[in-house]
């Protein structure tokens, strides 16, 4: 099985949910080719501009704790085999496997989208989300600068945000950030899935080095922003062995709490991950997906609400325990922040803005 050096996918299957088309590669024409001008050169990251119609998302899941949501980016670059949100890439007929971290999309038009949205005389008050399907702090972010862009409408009109990352690029808006922290408006979770460089770099080959993330969580708990450190996904014979490490180093970087999901696989990112533990741990690969079975009531995945997050069973229980115990060793308790909401104020109109 060909490994491409800095992505997760070893595979790029289409989906097959919403009979699309099947694409098949000629590997007659790509072995002639590899013979003439010798290996295939390595898979370029694209990003395409989409105009979407409105940028915040609503939901009504009972497992989350938002009601509303912005993606600035669909795809993403840091290539988690484990991510949950590869499926999506499904709607654009393209493959949630090697597609979903190579061809992008990027929504420049989103700070504007979000200004009229909130200033609509109907709209509600609530925190908006980001990061809850592809990463706002992805490499693309760099260039494009969406996510500061949208944080920037965030500060003008004082509203309330959550912010999910796995990336020290979050730092490069500490500024903007400490600001919304000193209203209670803002909370971060930085998510350090495991501090094996090693297994960091086939788990999540484009994401920054785990003690990069650590060190963005004890920058941002000095610059007064409250941080939650989610050490999910927790993968059983993979990383379950380092729960208790993980929550003392977050804990000792400044989290003021901690949080974990057992691994999920959705849809396509089954098949995909059953490739990638061939690839790279196929001494165990047997013996992992049977302990996430058992995981989830003897399936590769549980879509349930109440069970899909938690996991269930002997195995569920044991690592539920691990992680209360290391949790209370370290001092952090369970209490979720609550942002406020009594501040915001619409945004002002462009004549306004003149005086």
């Amino acid at each position: 099985m060909a490994i491409e050096k800095g992505r997760g996918a070893t595979l790029n299957g289409d989906s097959r949910r919403f009979n699309l088309p099947q694409r098949e590669a000629d590997g007659d024409w790509l072995d002639a080719l590899a013979d003439i001008d010798g290996p295939l050169p390595r898979t370029r990251t694209q990003v395409t501009v989409e105009h979407p119609r409105t940028i915040i998302t609503r939901n009504q899941s009972p497992d989350i704790g938002f009601s509303q949501s912005i993606n600035a980016y669909r795809g993403c670059e840091h290539g988690c085999i484990y991510c949950f949100a590869r499926p999506s890439h499904a709607y654009h007929d393209l493959s949630p496997c090697l597609d979903f971290e190579t061809k992008l999309f990027a929504k420049p038009d989103a700070a504007r989208l979000l200004r009229a949205e909130l200033s609509k005389k109907t709209y509600a008050v609530a925190p908006i989300a980001m990061g809850t399907n592809t990463d706002p702090y992805q490499p693309i972010e760099k260039d494009w600068r969406i996510t500061r862009s949208i944080l920037e409408i965030m500060v003008e009109t004082r509203h309330p945000t959550y912010i999910t990352t796995k990336s020290d690029r979050i730092l490069r808006d500490i500024d903007l950030l400490a600001d919304l922290a000193r209203d209670g408006l803002v909370a971060v979770v930085l998510s350090v899935t495991s501090l094996d460089p090693a297994v960091a770099r086939t788990l999540e080959p484009r994401a920054p080095h785990p003690l990069r993330r650590v060190e963005a969580i004890r920058q941002l708990a000095e610059a007064g922003v409250p941080v939650t450190a989610s050490i999910s996904p927790i993968i059983p014979a993979i990383t379950d062995h380092e729960i208790e490490a993980l929550v003392a180093r977050v804990a000792a970087a400044g989290a003021r709490e901690v949080t974990y999901i057992p691994v999920r696989l959705p849809h396509e990112v089954a098949p995909l991950f059953r490739a990638w533990l061939e690839a790279h741990y196929p001494d165990r690969a047997g013996k992992v997906m049977a302990i996430i079975r058992d995981l989830r009531g003897g399936r590769d995945n549980d879509p349930d609400f109440g069970t899909r997050m938690r996991g269930q069973g002997v195995w569920a229980d044991l690592i539920r325990t691990r992680f209360l115990k290391a949790r209370k060793r370290a001092g952090l308790g369970a209490d979720r922040l609550t942002l406020r909401t009594d501040l915001f104020r619409p945004p002002e109109g462009a004549q306004m803005r003149l005086f």
